[in-house]
């Protein structure tokens, strides 16, 4: 106790050696607190060349690094395969798009193509984008991966001490939201946690223009909104959305022309967020899951026990959990702050504690298994009933912790006012939990035997954390009121040890070198990059990293009508793909019509794969494919029958039918090279072989074909058919036409000249325009006024 009483007058004695005033130490040392919390967490990136991606996951487990025996390599956290399949490769295809000077609108390479700013994870809008442009791409990433605790906390922190809370409350508040669960388990996507910690930020600009009424802060308000729905996540950007514009209407009690000017910059914000949100709905609208209603992620009961032990079932890092989803049901926000956020309910009343409990409970209500949550899906709401439901509790975890900065405060005032009922009450309610989990333990009831002693190794740690809280608060009792400083910087000590402790078990931090590293089978994926598609049991973190176009893909918006091509191959009949994802069949009728339409050159081919059901069988075909790369891990073989990908054909044939458009591509007398299906009417065709096209650009928002043709008819391209693809024959506007069920053809005529195909979305450049109007409408309402304010001072 002496020591820390030396250290707390040294610490206010630090003025006199470093000039600061004690009014700006006293508000600059929270600040303080936080980069040093964040930077112990972030160390193993500054100071040991460790990134937060999970490499070793990746080379361990993912092809082709997996196939090699220098990759096997224990691994940190096996729970986040998109970080590397998905949201990776397509942020590198999202910079590369930005450096090249396009926006990054389309992928052409999954899928035959499909939208990527449109598909909404990729974050193509996002400003922190930006970081990309001066650091290598690795430490690009760490650092957006990192900023997210560091930006919620501070965040959280303002708004807590906005609300009149002290700088000890307020630190607890953020250190609760900087590592409460949601945050820590999706962080190394950067995307879900930054749809949801600019929610401080906005809550934060709205009380502050109630007390002040300066107009900056309804900027902010503004802006706050594309930050979170750029961010990547839809989802809990709506969830911001339905928090923000609550606690707007919860102020209009008080002052109604405020309120309704904050609606109005939240209107302005939703305008600057259309570039996303137009595209975005569009691709909905043609995508699969705009016919998909499940309930899904619903949090059980069972895992309450989490609230204060998140390992109480195991956990994906140290490969025991063997109960739910870790990820998506984290509900952790530290035991001490749960603690305070259950004492704030019995601590004065106001109308935003009441706000805070109300948005508390509903969340909760909706995240688990509730007549609430049964409702919502049974009302087919949009988003909240089609989404992972266990998701809500991103509001749940900016809630609480907010609610402890509020109990935190009330807390300290009745241990200083000598009031213990309430403390001694909430204190014996937590104990008795704690004394419940073990008792269940102790006596094996309820669980299942074999998993008892994975309960008991994960709930001795919060035990301890709660002993150590039991022993301070018993501290309490001895205390001095100018002494209960150091029982706040205690109780913040102890929530620091056990939220960083949860946040660095769960966050990889592993070897840069294992990031995408260079083996033979990834310096031949770059020679065969290009216009030819391939196919294997590949995912985006082959094609998408390495360039190579294919027919398959995992994105959770794709081309409806494009997934059921694909999946008739099978047998010839018009069904819809899984959910998120478009897989060609390994077997089937039509699979090899179907492989050598679609434009496949190269097959790539695991030697452990070996002959299973899971492998285009090839081998069927000696005659067909021919081997071109062989390392002993890997080979490669080129299909010598694939059709061009590019091609020109004087006949077509109009069927309006879905299903007989198939029937016919199909049928085994169809020369795909000589005739195609149109939906309308079109040229007057001369049959016959028309001339070639050869490719003379192939990127992402742009195609360039030299044309040479004896007579009129289609220039026909095995991508994708999707709005917003447009074309010039010789410089002039051409339509493109859907052909062959999902695919694009340009009426041609005869000559040789240059064909194009550009991708600019009228749902973007419409999301630009609204844009533009809501910064007008900004700009408007925040400096008109000034400046007819200042001419009217002048002229009188």
């Amino acid at each position: 106790m002496k020591l820390l009483n030396s250290f707390i007058k040294l610490f206010y004695n630090f003025k006199s050696i470093s000039g600061f005033s004690e009014g700006r130490l006293k508000n600059i040392w929270p600040l303080l607190f936080i980069f040093f919390i964040w930077l112990l967490f972030s160390s193993p990136f500054f100071l040991s060349n460790k990134v937060p991606f999970p490499s070793t996951y990746q080379v361990s487990t993912f092809s082709p690094w997996s196939s090699y025996p220098q990759f096997a390599v224990p691994v940190k956290n096996s729970a986040m395969p998109d970080v590397i399949g998905q949201i990776y490769p397509w942020k590198k295809l999202v910079i590369e798009s930005w450096k090249s000077g396009n926006v990054p609108l389309w992928n052409p390479y999954i899928l035959s193509g499909t939208p990527l700013l449109a598909n909404y994870q990729s974050a193509a809008l996002s400003p922190f984008n930006t970081i990309f442009l001066f650091l290598p791409f690795i430490d690009a990433w760490s650092l957006l991966v990192l900023l997210q605790p560091l930006l919620a906390g501070l965040f959280m922190y303002y708004l807590a001490r906005t609300l009149k809370r002290s700088r000890i409350a307020s630190l607890v508040a953020s250190l609760s939201f900087m590592f409460s669960g949601f945050i820590v388990t999706w962080m190394s996507y950067a995307t879900l946690g930054y749809a949801i910690l600019f929610l401080p930020l906005a809550v934060l600009s709205v009380e502050k223009y109630f007390q002040t009424k300066s107009k900056r802060w309804l900027a902010v308000l503004s802006f706050s909104i594309p930050l979170s729905f750029f961010a990547g996540h839809f989802q809990i950007s709506v969830y911001f959305l339905i928090i923000t514009v609550s606690y707007i209407l919860l102020k209009i009690l008080n002052n109604r022309k405020q309120g309704f000017i904050c609606l109005l910059f939240v209107f302005f914000g939703l305008l600057l967020s259309m570039p996303q949100l137009l595209p975005s709905y569009e691709l909905f609208s043609f995508s699969l899951r705009s016919n998909i209603l499940q309930k899904s992620e619903i949090i059980p009961w069972q895992w309450v026990s989490t609230f204060i032990a998140p390992d109480f079932y195991g956990n994906p890092v140290t490969g025991n959990n063997w109960f739910g989803h870790y990820a998506e049901w984290n509900i952790f926000i530290g035991i001490i702050p749960l603690f305070l956020a259950v004492y704030a309910i019995f601590g004065k009343k106001d109308v935003r504690t009441f706000f805070l409990y109300l948005v508390s409970g509903i969340s909760l209500l909706m995240a688990f298994d509730t007549p609430v949550a049964d409702l919502v899906y049974f009302l087919k709401i949009p988003v909240l009933s089609t989404s992972a439901a266990g998701r809500m509790i991103c509001v749940y975890a900016f809630s609480a912790s907010l609610l402890a900065a509020f109990g935190m405060d009330g807390f300290i005032l009745d241990l200083k006012k000598r009031n213990f009922k309430k403390p001694l009450l909430i204190f014996s309610l937590f104990t008795f939990v704690f004394v419940i989990l073990w008792s269940m333990l102790i006596l094996k009831a309820g669980l299942p035997v074999d998993k008892i002693s994975i309960s008991k190794q994960n709930l001795i740690f919060p035990s301890l954390i709660w002993i150590l809280f039991s022993l301070v608060f018993m501290l309490s009792v001895f205390l001095k009121n100018k002494k209960f400083f150091i029982f706040g910087i205690l109780i913040l000590f102890i929530i620091t040890i056990d939220l960083l402790r949860f946040a660095q078990k769960w966050q990889p931090f592993d070897p840069k070198s294992l990031v995408f590293p260079e083996i033979p089978a990834t310096l031949e994926f770059k020679k065969i990059s290009g216009i030819n598609k391939v196919i294997g049991n590949l995912g985006g973190e082959i094609v998408i990293y390495y360039l190579m176009p294919t027919v398959e893909g995992y994105d959770p918006l794709f081309i409806k009508r494009y997934g059921q091509f694909t999946a008739s191959l099978s047998d010839g009949k018009i069904k819809d793909s899984e959910r998120s994802v478009v897989k060609f069949p390994r077997e089937g009728k039509f699979i090899w019509q179907g492989l050598n339409f679609l434009g496949v050159k190269y097959v790539i081919h695991k030697f452990s794969d070996g002959r299973n059901s899971w492998t285009l069988p090839f081998w069927e075909k000696p005659l067909q494919f021919k081997q071109i790369f062989n390392d002993g891990k890997y080979e490669i073989y080129e299909n010598l029958d694939v059709l061009p990908r590019v091609s020109l054909i004087g006949n077509a044939e109009i069927l309006s039918n879905d299903q007989k458009i198939i029937d016919f591509m199909f049928n085994s007398n169809q020369d795909l090279t000589k005739k195609l299906i149109l939906e309308k009417p079109g040229l007057s065709l001369s049959g016959g072989n028309i001339g070639k096209a050869d490719v003379l650009k192939y990127d992402p928002n742009q195609v360039e074909i030299l044309v040479s043709a004896t007579g009129s008819g289609y220039l026909m391209l095995t991508d994708s058919f999707y709005p917003g693809w447009k074309a010039e024959v010789n410089g002039k506007p051409a339509e493109i036409l859907r052909a062959d069920y999902s695919f694009r053809a340009v009426p041609i005529s005869k000559g040789k000249y240059i064909v194009k195909m550009f991708y600019e979305p009228q749902s973007f450049w419409t999301g630009v325009y609204l844009s533009l109007i809501g910064i007008a409408g900004i700009i408007t309402f925040l400096f008109v006024p000034k400046i007819l304010n200042r001419r009217a001072s002048s002229s009188s």
